[in-house]
């Protein structure tokens, strides 16, 4: 800071501003220029965004926030939560507000009200916020102890800020937003005002638990989005119908793959379409680990004496979302993840450093305690499977073993299933075992393998789990959706937990490293994934029916039989439709049903021992020699090569 208060303000493009202490964020806009002060949202200052109304007291480092940046849309966002909510309490005073946080693609608001919102109240509440928005009410930001809070927030009958307000600590300066006559604690930042609001939509509700404690009162979240441009947000909207098209709970209903029942909550009944994809995807995997990725499958136990679950720190970090049962008096849990396990059958024997590595695949099944408000789908079950696997090996391997890993990865989502794929270090967090010296070392590993591999990726604080830090891949579908699913985690803690050796050349014990893996994750949820991704039109070796024959009448069964064992006779998956139905109607049924091809056999195919192909995908192919169609059937009936 200069001798008369001045202060020195760097901008991104390495040029300084003088500027008086106490200057304001907007001053500084309007400084730089008249066009960018009218564009601005707010500002980061050292990497930190705030409002455009606050003032700077020493030298910073600032830039600008427009809709270009990417932060800006969090903060756009962010306001229209407020906004919706002050519109919420203007319509039904007696509404009380929680929280209303941004998430990926919107946001929402949880509000109690003695009746839930439905999406029929939504036109009422979107116009409320259209008058707001006119009305152009700045958004100010004022700091207030938190004495004074909760004395506001208990006149307000606002318990559940109240609340909020009493779990954080004594002596904590806290800051509300006030938009015309409604304010919401809140720590920001914000847009200036209302009137730079307007490009929004609320599209759905639902019933939240405060806290997400179903012990807790039921709340109604509605949820929304917003975006900079018109044309962005109907682009959005687009997004999301055709995302409800291709939901796989209705997909997976009308293509017969999986149904559910009260009797099992959270578990899926697979039927007999879905599950000849569930095993196809499990051989795709045990296909691999003979060739190219070698793995040695085991098999362990489904329920085990808690002890274990002690040892491995699971009953201190994850009971909640165990199951537990008794025999034979004593405490016992059904397994929710595979790895314990796997150290039984390591420790079996003395293990020597010629015997590294050791990849043990495990497939089984897995139960976790999923609350009933979380479960979705196939997404969010309570029993499944992972393509689990566990690779003891000493340090020196972890970079040759995760730089393979990495390759299966990119094969399988990018090559196979056709995903984009990202890369996240995810790091430690609070809750975690271990020294940090050993969470170090772990880290590093991985952050080693990442950069000699020469990948993008960015690291990400306090995403690991807590037994060790971990390589995520987020995949984007043929929506743009992203999913974590790919995981590759560098684990020192299991080793020392389960007391576990290797004889090195010296004679002496060392501990070996675990490396954790799935690669399509809970197959479960990855087929979830896949029936969205494809639209349920599966690629051909995994459509549980790759092609289906219509004869044009019952004269012509014998031949489509015919036609069916010949291609059956070399794997291949043929139905032949018999039933006396018009053979427009059995087309449009296989259409329907999205089998790859299609064969209608009549009076000419017979006469040539042809036939006449449609494909789902390319639609009407012409007569072809059976034997050239079965050989393009067979190219297409198994997975891309490695």
């Amino acid at each position: 800071m200069g001798e008369n208060g001045t202060i020195k303000v760097r901008l991104p493009d390495g040029s300084e501003l003088d500027a008086h202490r106490g200057v304001s964020l907007r001053e500084i806009a309007e400084r730089i220029g008249p066009r960018l002060a009218k564009a601005a949202y707010a500002a980061a200052v050292d990497g930190r965004v705030m409002d455009l109304e606050r003032r700077l007291e020493s030298d910073a480092t600032v830039r600008i926030l427009t809709e270009r940046d990417p932060e800006a849309l969090g903060i756009y966002r962010h306001s229209t939560a407020h906004l919706m909510a002050q519109a919420v309490q203007r319509l039904w005073p007696d509404t009380r507000v929680t929280i209303g946080p941004v998430i990926e693609d919107g946001f929402f608001y949880d509000f109690e009200r003695d009746e839930p919102f439905t999406p029929e109240d939504f036109a009422a509440i979107e116009a409320e916020m259209d008058r707001i928005v006119m009305e152009d009410h700045p958004i100010v930001r004022e700091e207030i102890s938190r004495e004074d809070a909760l004395r506001l927030f208990r006149e307000m009958d606002e318990p559940y800020k109240v609340e909020i307000i009493e779990d954080l600590p004594e002596g904590e300066t806290l800051t509300i937003y006030r938009q015309g006559d409604w304010l919401d604690l809140c720590r920001g930042p914000h847009v200036p005002s209302t009137g730079r609001l307007g490009t929004f939509k609320l599209l759905s509700a639902a019933g939240a638990y405060w806290r997400g404690d179903e012990r807790n009162r039921m709340l109604t979240r509605i949820y929304g989005t917003a975006f900079f441009k018109r044309g962005d947000l109907e682009e959005h909207l687009a997004r999301i119908e055709e995302a409800k098209r291709r939901d796989h709970r209705k997909l997976g209903k009308e293509l017969d793959l999986f149904s559910f029942h009260p009797n099992a909550p959270a578990s899926p009944y697979f039927h007999p379409k879905g599950a000849w994809i569930y095993n196809r995807l499990q051989r795709f995997m045990r296909d691999l680990y003979a060739d190219g990725w070698p793995h040695d499958e085991i098999v362990t136990p489904q329920i085990y004496d808690v002890e274990l679950w002690h040892i491995s720190g699971h009953y201190e970090n994850y009971q909640e979302n165990m199951f537990f049962t008794g025999a034979d008096e004593r405490e016992m849990a059904v397994k929710p993840m595979n790895c314990p396990a796997s150290t039984y059958v390591y420790a079996a024997q003395k293990r020597s450093y010629r015997d590294l590595p050791l990849r043990y695949a495990d497939f089984g099944r897995l139960h976790r305690y999923e609350k009933s408000g979380v479960v979705t789908g196939l997404f969010r079950v309570r029993t499944f499977v992972q393509d689990d696997a566990h690779i003891f090996c000493r340090p020196d391997q972890i970079q040759e073993e995760v730089t393979s890993l990495i390759r299966l990865v990119q094969y399988v989502m990018e090559d196979v299933f056709g995903f984009t794929v990202g890369i996240d270090l995810s790091l430690r967090g609070d809750k975690r075992i271990g020294s940090d010296a050993a969470w170090d070392v772990a880290e590093d590993a991985l952050r080693q393998a990442l950069v000699a591999n020469g990948l993008e990726f960015r690291e990400v604080a306090g995403e690991g789990a807590f037994y060790g830090p971990k390589i995520d891949f987020q995949v984007t579908d043929a929506l743009g959706r992203k999913w974590q699913l790919s995981t590759i985690q560098c684990d020192f803690n299991l080793p020392e937990r389960f007391d576990l050796h290797y004889t090195t050349p010296e004679g002496t014990d060392e501990r070996p490293v675990v490396i954790h893996r799935a690669i399509l994750g809970s197959i479960e949820r990855f087929m979830g994934i896949l029936i969205e991704h494809y639209a349920g039109a599966f690629p051909t070796w995994l459509a549980p029916e790759q092609v289906r024959i219509v004869p044009v009448s019952d004269a012509y069964n014998e031949y489509a039989q015919t036609v069916a064992e010949h291609l059956r006779r070399t794997d291949l998956r043929a139905h032949v439709d018999e039933r006396r139905e018009g053979v427009g109607y059995k087309i449009r049924d296989a259409e329907v049903h999205k089998v790859p091809y299609m064969l209608v056999v009549g009076e000419k195919e017979v006469g040539s021992s042809k036939v006449s192909v449609r494909s789902h995908a390319e639609g009407e192919l012409g007569q072809m020699d059976l034997d050239h169609f079965a050989k393009r059937l067979r190219d297409e009936a198994q997975p891309p090569a490695p």
